[in-house]
C-alpha cells in the first residue's frame, strides 16, 4: 500500500468515526426521569426494588438515562403514586394497582384480588396470557402504561389479638384491611378500618384495632406486631400474588426513543423476578424469627375460607354485571386461573408437597 492510499483510507476511517459519534448520540440520548414509590425506605423488599429499576438503567446506558427514585412521602403520598404519574408530575411510579380500586375495580386486577392467582399464575397471565396488554388497555385510559416490577408471593392472613377460628368469630372485629378483602369481610361482619401504618401498633395494644394484616414475615417482622397480636394467620388469600407495577405516564413513555423502551420494558422483568426472588430468601428467615419472639401461626379454617370464597365470587358477579372494564379483565384471569390451577395440582403439588413431608420429618 503507497503512502497517498493510506492516508485517503485513514482520512475516510476518521471521517467515519466523527459521523458516527453523534449518530450514536441521538440512539441514547441524555434523559433524567423521577420515580415516586408508594412504599417507604425503610423496606428494602419494595422500595429497594424501586431503586433497583434505575440503577440498572443507568449501568446500561452509561448513565445517559437516568430513573431517579423517591420513597412514599417525598414527592407525593404512597398511595398517590399513580395520580401523580397521570398529572405528569413525575414520570413513574413504583405502586400497586389495588390501591386505586375505589376509583374503578378494575385497577386491582392487575395486582391482586381475593382468591386470584398466585404469583407464577399472576406471571405466567401476565407475559402470556394477555395479562400486559389488557391491563394497559385498561390503563391507557388513564393516561398511563405499565409493566410488571415485583412480587411478594401469598402473603400472610395477619396478626390478630385472638384465635379465629369460625364465621362467626369474624362478627364485629376490628380489622385493618382494605380494598377488596374488606368489602368482602365486611359482608361477613368484619368491621375495616383504615389506619395509617404508624398508629397500627398502639390500636392493638389499646385494643381499639382487633387485628392487622401487612405483608409476610420479612416486612412484617420489622414492625413489632407480634408483641400486642401473637396471632399469626395464614394464608392471606386476598393476596395471593399481588403484581407490583411501574406505571409510566403514556406521553412520557412515547416520547422514549424505542431502545429505551425495550430496555426499560425488559429491565421491569427482571426487576419483577428480583423481588419475588427476594423475598423468598427472606421470609423463611423471618418466620423463624417470629416465632422465637412468640408468633403463633394459625391457618384460616376450611369454613372461614370457604365462606370467604363464595362471598367473593358474589361480589365478583356484582361488579361483571356493572363495569365493562372489570369483566374483560376478570373473564380472562377466570378462565386462565382454571387452566393454571388444573396443571398447578398435578407436579407441583404433589412435588412440594412430598418435599415438605421430609422437612417435618427433620430429614431435610
Amino acid at each position: 500500500m503507497d503512502r497517498r492510499s493510506f492516508l485517503t483510507k485513514a482520512a475516510l476511517g476518521t471521517a467515519a468515526a466523527g459521523l458516527a459519534a453523534p449518530a450514536i448520540a441521538q440512539d441514547t440520548p441524555k434523559i433524567t426521569w423521577r420515580i415516586t414509590s408508594s412504599f417507604p425506605n425503610s423496606l428494602p423488599t419494595l422500595y429497594g426494588n424501586t431503586q433497583e429499576l434505575g440503577k440498572r438503567i443507568s449501568e446500561a446506558t452509561d448513565g445517559a438515562f437516568q430513573i431517579q427514585a423517591f420513597a412514599a412521602g417525598e414527592l407525593v403520598p404512597g398511595l398517590q403514586a399513580a395520580d401523580a404519574v397521570t398529572a405528569g408530575t413525575v414520570e413513574m411510579a413504583h405502586t400497586v394497582g389495588y390501591y386505586y380500586w375505589g376509583k374503578n375495580p378494575a385497577w386491582a386486577l392487575g395486582s391482586a384480588v381475593p382468591f386470584g392467582l398466585s404469583a407464577r399464575g399472576m406471571n405466567a397471565w401476565h407475559y402470556f396470557a394477555g395479562g400486559i396488554d389488557l391491563y394497559n388497555a385498561f390503563l391507557a385510559k388513564q393516561g398511563l402504561i405499565g409493566f410488571p416490577g415485583g412480587n411478594t408471593g401469598v402473603q400472610m392472613g395477619g396478626w390478630f389479638r385472638k384465635e379465629i377460628n369460625t364465621v362467626d368469630d369474624l362478627k364485629g372485629l376490628k380489622f385493618r384491611v382494605g380494598g377488596f378483602a374488606g368489602k368482602v369481610l365486611e359482608r361477613l361482619g368484619v368491621v375495616p378500618q383504615q389506619l395509617a401504618g404508624g398508629d397500627v401498633y398502639a390500636a392493638l395494644e389499646k385494643g381499639t384495632l382487633d387485628a392487622t394484616e401487612f405483608v409476610g414475615p420479612y416486612d412484617d417482622e420489622k414492625l413489632g406486631f407480634v408483641k400486642v397480636a401473637p396471632y399469626y394467620y395464614y394464608p392471606g388469600w386476598w393476596e395471593g400474588g399481588p403484581t407490583v407495577h411501574f406505571m409510566i405516564n403514556l406521553e412520557a413513555w412515547n416520547s422514549l426513543p424505542p431502545k429505551y423502551q425495550s430496555l426499560l420494558r425488559n429491565t421491569a422483568q427482571a426487576v419483577d423476578a428480583n423481588m419475588l426472588q427476594q423475598y423468598d430468601y427472606e421470609n423463611p428467615l423471618a418466620l423463624k424469627k417470629l416465632i422465637a419472639e412468640g408468633a403463633q401461626l394459625r391457618p384460616f379454617s376450611a369454613e372461614i375460607l370457604s365462606a370467604c370464597f363464595d362471598t367473593a365470587n358474589e361480589v365478583y358477579a356484582e361488579m361483571e354485571a356493572s363495569n365493562e372494564d372489570f369483566k374483560t379483565l376478570w373473564d380472562s384471569i377466570k378462565a386462565f386461573r382454571a387452566e393454571h390451577y388444573l396443571w398447578a395440582q398435578v407436579a407441583e403439588y404433589n412435588y412440594d408437597t412430598f418435599m415438605m413431608i421430609q422437612q417435618r420429618a427433620g430429614k431435610l
